[in-house]
Parts: structure tokens; sequence; C-alpha cells
């Protein structure tokens, strides 16, 4: 499968190419990038610094990937972008390398469609078969689960967390943890479980409807929440799912968990 290379594009010595690479009008590749194979850029992409592209992606205008992170304790160190494979990337998403002071590395994984805009802050980790609408955002150091969903204009405060599954409406401001399977309303408050999403997936009947049991004792009004944490890993310890959601509740957090809207 042969290379193909737009004359307008730039190409810096150093820079490596997998077979079926096809580089459009005007991009830049930096010297220390590698694509992988069959992956597309189709005009006007700057792939900058240590930025690593895995195969069959396709990258569309005006993206930028691997630029300086938005951070002003960045000094120029040895930090990297690092994309899985089969993304695709529309129009203006931004994607930016490590620092330093954090994880050094910005990692996304594979099979993630990312929409007009959409940008993946400094030192995040991105799961695998992720969807993000047109310019939803991700503070530095965010970790964001597989297959989460995330609506348009919706933005994640840095460091926080979004577990596996989840889904966040659309303009929602984010502040805190988002546990797997949960829903987050457009105004930034957990809301339930991603129904639609698990049903879409093939979640059984009875799984949901033990995570929505579970989901209710958690966050029941009455009682300690330490308590209903345990209440609810004894009575569903049967159900990994379920135990997922404790597990990461239990977790030590850099965020709040972010909580159903108190009314």
């Amino acid at each position: 499968m042969t290379t193909r290379i737009h004359p307008s594009a730039i190409i810096e010595p150093g820079a490596e190419l997998g077979e079926g690479v096809e580089i459009g009008p005007f991009c830049q590749i930096g010297p220390k990038v590698k694509i992988g194979d069959r992956t597309r850029l189709i005009s006007h992409v700057s792939v900058l610094n240590q930025t690593e592209i895995g195969a069959d992606c396709v990258v569309h205008p005006f993206a930028a990937l691997g630029s300086p992170p938005q951070d002003f304790k960045y000094k120029g160190g040895d930090v990297s972008l690092v994309i899985g494979e089969r993304n695709t990337l529309r129009e203006h998403v931004t994607m930016h390398l490590g620092t330093e002071t954090a994880r050094g590395t910005t990692r996304v994984g594979s099979g993630g469609y990312f929409m007009v805009g959409a940008h993946v802050g400094h030192d995040c980790i991105v799961g695998d078969n992720v969807v993000f609408a047109n310019n939803a955002t991700l503070g530095g150091e965010v970790v964001i689960g597989d297959f989460v969903i995330m609506g348009g204009l919706s933005a994640i405060h840095q460091k926080c967390r979004v577990g596996r599954y989840a889904f966040v409406g659309g303009g929602a401001p984010v502040t805190g943890d988002i546990i797997p399977y949960g829903m987050v309303d457009n105004h930034g408050y957990l809301a339930g479980l991603n129904l639609v999403g698990l049903k879409r997936r093939g979640f059984s009947r009875d799984l949901i409807h033990d995570l929505r049991a579970a989901y209710r004792l958690v966050f029941a009004a009455e009682g300690a929440f330490s308590e209903r944490v345990e209440d609810a890993s004894r009575l569903f310890e049967h159900r990994p799912e379920v135990m997922e959601i404790i597990s990461f509740v239990k977790a030590p957090a850099a965020r709040p968990l972010c909580g159903p809207e108190q009314g």
C-alpha cells in the first residue's frame, strides 16, 4: 500500500509514517511524530512534538495535535501525546502534550469519535470507544473511561474522573467525579444512570435492575453515605458492575463525587 503525501505538506526529517498513510494539503508533521498505517490527514492538520497516532485514524482539517500544554508550569520537557487506532478527529479538534509535573503523557484510546472543536487537555487519559460532541472539553489530568459520551459544549474540570459508560449532557459544567454508568444532566448534576446507553450496549434487564437498585441505595437521602456504600457492597457483591461503582467511589480522588442536585 502506497503512502501518499501532497506536495504542499511539510514532513520534517525524522517523522515516521506507516504504510498507506495519506498526508493531505498544507499539513505539518514534526520530526518526532509517528503515524500508523493507513491513517489519513485530510488537510491543514498540525501534528507536532512527540506525538504518536495509531493506525486507521482519520484527522480532518485544522486539527492540532501535540501542541504544548496550556499549563504555565510546562517548561518544554520530554513529554508526549499518544493516540490509539481507529479514531475519527473532526475539524478543529485539539489534543495537547502532557506535562513534566503530572503524567508526562496524554493518552487517547482507540475507536473514539471526536466532533468539531473537541479538546483533550494535558495529561488526560481517555478510554476506548468514546464520543465527544462538538466543543466538549477536558481540563488537565482528567480520566475518561471506555464508552463515555460527552454532549456538545460540556466541560470536565481538571483532575476529575468519569467512569465507564457514563453520559454527560450538553453544556454541562462538571466539577466532580462521575460514577461508572452515571448520567449527568445539562446542569452538571448526577441524574441517575445512563439507561438508554446501557440498553443500546446490550446490558440485560436484570443487570440494569440491580444497577438502579444499587444507585438508589447509594444516593438515598437517609443515613451516612459511607454506610450506604457498604450496604450496597454487601447486597450486590455478586454484580461486578455494581462493585465497579463501589470501587470508584471508594478510590482516593482529587475531586469530590458528582452527586444529585439538592432540591
